[in-house]
């Protein structure tokens, strides 16, 4: 389990910046649980969750924590348009110049002299389109200089992973999965199976709505606002399905989270969760999942209530 920071950044985003001791706070809580992969990236909230990220590990020991960020999402150089965060443009650009001025920033920011994995965030498109193979050269030359120690991709398709394969190696992918959103399934965790890649989770609690912390009243903004599962028929729908994981949580002994999230864990002994948290308490929490061996018979029960939302 590795915990995320894209809350942690805050902005605009996620309605504003959290208080930073805390964010801190989270972090510490997270290495003293034992999480030891702290996951950030260039584009959350602008630098500034790498930032927060650097400040933590001031305080930790360097060769104790995975560090992993990303490249690929700019704001202050042009690509293919991404999307707009407050007022300010996001582009996609992989391009081997950017990623060399991305990596030295991300080091500054961090305050490290090297990264432990090293992502493309989202996968080029046009009209600043670059090849995959201009990209993978570029992250074995940063790799070589010992800037970057492994290689990742995010946000990929199986035409993707087969690309990067083709020119060097691929360590691991991070791709959108929970019980909502099990797409992943179909083919891109089969073919990282057959390759020997590890397969990183993010969003396994959809952004908040699997906490079961969302009430009926929810009106949903920022990051959250055009997401399927938080339109409101769909939210009515999922909230329905928390209060018949009751029984459930009552049978482990555990919140509705920490079953979400153990639910995962069950489906392969290749998925690595990242785990979002803006509190130490929520560290706490979700660590939980790790110790609850869920039964076959119950994962499937979890599976078919989340099917039945779809019909």
């Amino acid at each position: 389990m590795g915990l995320g920071t894209w809350a942690i950044g805050g902005g605009p985003a996620w309605n504003g910046d959290l208080d930073r001791q805390i964010c801190i706070d989270t972090i510490l809580e997270a290495h003293r649980c034992g999480i030891n992969l702290i996951d950030t990236a260039l584009g959350y909230n602008f630098g500034n969750s790498e930032v927060i990220v650097g400040q933590a590990l001031k305080k930790l020991p360097r060769e104790q924590v995975v560090v992993e960020t990303k490249c690929g999402i700019v704001w202050e150089r042009k690509g293919s348009l991404f999307n707009k965060v407050g007022d300010r443009q996001l582009y996609k650009n992989l391009s081997p110049e950017s990623i060399r001025e991305e990596v030295e920033a991300s080091l500054q920011r961090l305050g490290i002299d090297y990264i432990d994995i090293y992502m493309t965030h989202w996968q080029s498109v046009p009209p600043f389109f670059t090849p995959i193979a201009e990209t993978v050269a570029v992250l074995n030359e940063l790799k070589a200089e010992g800037k970057i120690r492994a290689i990742g991709a995010a946000n990929v398709d199986a035409d993707h992973i087969r690309e990067y394969l083709q020119y060097g190696e691929l360590d691991i992918i991070q791709a959108k999965y929970s019980i909502l959103d099990r797409a992943m399934e179909n083919e891109l965790l089969p073919l990282c199976r057959d390759n020997g890649i590890v397969v990183q989770v993010y969003s396994p609690l959809e952004q908040g709505l699997l906490t079961g912390t969302i009430t009926r009243d929810y009106v949903p903004g920022g990051a959250r606002a055009n997401k399927v599962w938080f339109q409101r028929e769909n939210m009515l729908k999922v909230i329905d399905m928390l209060e018949q994981w009751q029984p459930l949580c009552a049978r482990y002994q555990c919140t509705i989270p920490t079953l979400a999230l153990a639910w995962i864990l069950k489906q392969s002994d290749l998925i690595s969760i990242l785990s979002g948290a803006t509190a130490p308490e929520q560290v706490r929490e979700n660590v939980a999942a790790l110790n609850i061996n869920l039964s076959d018979a119950d994962a499937t029960l979890m599976r078919e209530m989340a099917e039945a939302l779809e019909r």
